[in-house]
């Protein structure tokens, strides 16, 4: 029996025509458009094209937008004072900076200096604190949409032995966590785990987060398995190779088109939630 295909693509679709109808509802009833500001530092071609892509999906929903350029010279400083700025700025509720930043920007300073409700994309220490201990914080945007996924297809979690390959702080470890608050027992490995193919083995649900591509080896994967691919490399290649998986596994990513649509879903998504918490 072929496999289940779990199509992000579909139901960020479909989840985009469900904000829109929200937030148009929202506009109508006098309140303010919800707005999410991007920054890019530098002039890298691939993060300038994710930004834009977040950019166009903020449009398809009806919902506003700040994009933020700043040279490839910008200092830690300057970095982290357009975010107190936009901290402070009422018109706009949700913050991302688009990773990686330049080799002289202390990253996680910046990140951390992002205001805890305006962290969207769930990239500070706090939120991923408050997040695996089981409080409420905005979800790092790749995992959290990958659970969404997991949701949507009745993929069943509780119970099982997930393996999660790669150990990022906005991929790998929180992927980890949420999967362990939803009852799954976790196994997080990496690139230099000692047999990882055993782990791997092992597992009834591999996430494929590691940066790597092909990484993760079809054979090492088990029958009945579900496999999630977080990866994204030239030519449609993911973390993990798909040679003969259709067959044999229960469910699969396809890359492109599994998880990277429920990334910028959850990062819209969870910018509305942030007005919604603020009218509470």
């Amino acid at each position: 029996m072929p496999a289940l295909v779990l199509d992000g693509k579909v139901l960020a679709k479909s989840r985009e025509q469900q904000l829109k109808t929200v937030i148009d509802q929202l506009v109508s009833e006098g309140g303010r458009k919800p707005a999410l500001a991007t920054i890019l530092v530098g002039d890298d071609p691939s993060s300038a094209t994710y930004v834009q892509m977040k950019i166009n999906a903020c449009g398809r929903v009806g919902m506003g937008s700040q994009s933020i350029a700043m040279p490839a010279s910008t200092s830690t400083e300057e970095l982290l004072a357009e975010i107190h700025r936009l901290n402070n700025d009422p018109k706009v509720n949700g913050i991302l900076l688009q990773h990686p930043v330049p080799d002289q920007i202390d990253e996680r300073a910046c990140f951390d200096a992002i205001a805890l409700e305006k962290d969207v994309d769930g990239v500070t220490t706090q939120g991923f604190g408050r997040m695996a201990m089981g409080e409420h914080a905005f979800g790092s945007a790749t995992p959290a949409g990958i659970m969404t996924l997991l949701k949507h297809y009745d993929i069943v979690i509780e119970g099982k032995h997930a393996v999660v390959v790669g150990r990022s702080p906005i991929l790998g470890k929180p992927m980890a966590a949420m999967l362990l608050n939803a009852n799954a027992t976790v196994t997080l490995c990496h690139s230099r785990t000692i047999d990882l193919a055993t782990l791997v083995r092992q597992a009834d649900i591999v996430v494929g987060a590691v940066g790597q591509p092909e990484l993760i080896k079809a054979e090492w994967i088990k029958d009945g398995a579900v496999v999630i691919d977080a990866g994204y490399h030239e030519g449609g290649i993911g973390d993990i190779e798909k040679t003969g998986l259709e067959s044999r596994v229960s469910a699969l990513t396809p890359v492109p088109g599994g998880v990277g649509p429920m990334t910028i879903n959850t990062l819209i998504s969870q910018t509305l939630e942030s007005v919604q918490r603020n009218l509470m």
